[in-house]
């Protein structure tokens, strides 16, 4: 837990007073991930040359872990970090070693890029373009809730270990996530290159996260399905987009198939065991593994013929 102390020479985490942001929050919640119990001063004061302890100081001051000088350390790819970057940069290799959480040079890599980059962007006015006809909260613009509201009685410290709390409860699930990730990215890699060069799909013993993996392999560019054990019982087969940005699939489910399920759909398809197939034809499920392979074999044949 943290803990918001008056006198600063008692703290040994010090950052920004006012107006909270995800950087600081996030910042924050990792210190604590870290280190344990933190005792943390939040302060308008910008000099802490004074300062008698050796208190992490982030978000102002600066100094290492601060951002708002002229000389702000940058990504390759222009995104300057913020306190939360800088703390993940210098902390995070360390952490995840600590935690036995592996293997850390992907875990660490993969975590700043799905996740701390976006914070870091945001904090620094990078705001993504995102077309909707509704309002799109991001995860930094949601952590403004926190923030005390007009003609409320809630009190700033007691808000900011209230954020602090929930951030620190989503960056474990990310880790988490992105461990499973990684290690499920190394299996299917492994996967592929044992398929022929012309594959036309992948079948899976178990799911794991496998889009972002075939979109981003060359030898995976001729699959146009994977099917997987599904959570509701059965198999799944699924289509694979063109691309990261075309959502197209490389290959649809029949049209007559489209919305229909059960018997209907085995007399419209000529295979027994099929359930489903989603009015969108991007899903099949099917009863169990033969029929897996008769629809697929059935529609990479038809393909092969065309």
């Amino acid at each position: 837990m943290i803990k918001i102390v008056d006198n600063i020479e008692e703290a040994n985490c010090i950052t920004h007073n006012g107006t909270m942001h995800a950087d600081e929050i996030f910042a924050t919640a990792f210190l604590e991930l870290y280190y344990g119990n933190r005792k943390v001063f939040r302060t308008s004061e910008v000099d802490f040359s004074s300062l008698s302890n050796d208190a992490i100081v982030y978000d102002i001051g600066r100094g290492e872990y601060d951002h708002h000088q002229i000389d702000a350390l940058k990504r390759e790819n222009g995104i300057t970090y913020c306190a939360f970057g800088l703390l993940w940069k210098r902390f995070g290799k360390d952490f995840l070693k600590k935690n036995h959480i592996t293997p850390v040079e992907e875990v660490f890599l993969e975590i700043d890029q799905d996740f701390v980059m976006a914070i870091d962007a945001e904090d620094n006015g990078f705001f993504p373009t995102i077309e909707a006809n509704y309002k799109v909260k991001t995860l930094s613009s949601l952590f403004k809730i926190f923030n005390p509201s007009y003609h409320s009685l809630e009190d700033e410290s007691t808000q900011f270990i209230r954020a602090v709390q929930v951030a620190k409860n989503i960056f474990e699930e990310e880790i988490s996530y992105i461990q499973g990730k990684v290690l499920a990215t190394q299996k299917i890699k492994s996967m592929i290159e044992e398929l022929p060069d012309d594959a036309k799909y992948l079948v899976l013993d178990e799911y794991l996260p496998y889009e972002e993996v075939l979109l981003n392999t060359e030898k995976a560019n001729s699959i146009l399905f994977v099917a997987f054990p599904s959570n509701r019982g059965g198999f799944a087969i699924k289509t694979i987009p063109k691309s990261r940005e075309d959502r197209t699939a490389r290959m649809e489910f029949p049209e007559e198939w489209a919305g229909f399920e059960g018997k209907e759909l085995e007399e419209r398809s000529n295979i027994d065991g099929l359930i489903f197939c989603h009015r969108g034809r991007f899903i099949v499920s099917c009863k169990q593994l033969d029929t897996v392979y008769q629809v697929l074999h059935y529609l990479c044949s038809d393909e092969e013929g065309k």
